[in-house]
């Protein structure tokens, strides 16, 4: 038998997967322009005042240098000062919390020093500042 290459044979079955491939892909593009287009149900915020808070905020920055100066806030200190410092802060407040920013050429020994002050004066409330990568 022969076989041709180019037989003139009608099909009975018309082949859907393309077709279906090609709406649940135009699917799904519709659906996530949709919600991207969607921003919310518009509503006129509330106003905020622009005069400043009289609250001193309770929370104490504890800043590494790159040269390794450590400051409480905006002031320098030595880690006995600091470690005074804080004591005296935590008598007042027991649950005032603690940031703690270092710049990224310190020793790490630097960092761990500081948070062994803070084990010590049983401070809990502790957070590590760093930056938001930017993709």
């Amino acid at each position: 038998m022969r076989r041709e290459f180019f037989s003139q044979q009608s099909f009975d079955e018309i082949n859907v997967t393309p077709l279906l491939d090609l709406a649940w892909t135009l699917l799904v593009v519709f659906i996530i322009a949709i919600t991207a287009a969607v921003q919310g149900i518009k509503v006129n915020l509330p106003k905020a005042s622009n005069t400043p808070s009289l609250v001193k905020p309770k929370t104490k920055a504890v800043t590494i240098h790159a040269n390794g100066q450590v400051y409480l806030d905006a002031y320098p200190v030595t880690m006995e000062e600091l470690e005074t410092r804080l004591r005296q802060y935590r008598a007042v407040d027991p649950t005032f919390p603690v940031v703690i920013k270092g710049d990224e050429k310190i020793y790490y020994q630097k960092v761990i020093d500081i948070l062994d002050i803070m084990q010590r004066l049983e401070i809990t409330q502790l957070g590590l500042v760093t930056q938001r990568l930017v993709k």
